[in-house]
């Protein structure tokens, strides 16, 4: 199927032979709806023919057996190309990874090639050395010491508290000893401006004797 070439052919890539295997496949396929149809075809010929003539009733089932080898064959045949088409499909993916990796492998190579471990150490130390150089400028520059600004912070608190104990002792003092009140008044107060008084209006008698009652009921609990 694949030709029988001498030695000095060329081996096909792995990508050829998995083509080749699937247009084999489809066509092993093809061959196999084929069969299933002629054995279709005998079993309805020798159906009909079982009681009528029963010769060409038998022939059919032969022809029926024979396809249904072929198409046991071709089983087999299509189960054998399936696994060779996904070992190859996995050789010829591993054998891409393989490049790809090979080829990244050569890059890096190539990234490192004008690099120098111990000069990278070294250029690693010295950018180490120039940070610890720059922390020591910071703090010596935001040090207040270096301008002759020593103070005593416990002097400071103690200042502090002196001032506050003055300031409380001067409004001790500020206080009057006795709170000014206003004055009682001597005189008598003036009458008040008489007012004339409205005239209550008349209330029915039936209602002033019940309110007289409820009043010496009243009088009479209290006594």
């Amino acid at each position: 199927m694949f030709g029988m070439g001498g030695k000095g052919d060329k081996a096909p890539t792995a990508g050829q032979a998995i083509q080749k295997l699937r247009e084999t496949e489809e066509m092993l396929v093809k061959k196999q709806e084929f069969l299933e149809k002629k054995i279709a075809q005998e079993i309805d010929i020798a159906r009909k023919n079982g009681t009528k003539n029963k010769r060409v009733a038998i022939q059919a089932l032969k022809r029926k057996k024979r396809y249904e080898k072929q198409l046991q064959q071709i089983d087999g045949t299509l189960s054998t190309i399936e696994m060779q088409r996904e070992a190859l499909e996995s050789a010829n993916t591993n054998t891409n990874v393989l490049q790809t990796m090979g080829e990244a492998a050569k890059a890096l190579k190539a990234a490192h090639q004008h690099m120098d471990v111990d000069k990278v150490h070294d250029m690693m130390d010295d950018i180490a050395e120039q940070q610890e150089v720059a922390r020591e400028i910071s703090e010596a520059i935001s040090n207040p010491v270096a301008f002759g600004q020593d103070i005593d912070e416990d002097e400071l608190e103690k200042e502090l508290e002196e001032l506050e104990q003055e300031e409380l002792d001067n409004e001790l003092l500020d206080v009057p000893s006795a709170v000014n009140l206003p004055s009682v008044p001597t005189g008598e107060p003036a009458a008040a401006a008489k007012v004339p008084a409205r005239a209550a209006p008349a209330r029915p008698k039936a209602k002033v004797d019940e309110d007289d009652e409820d009043m010496k009921e009243l009088a009479a609990w209290a006594s």
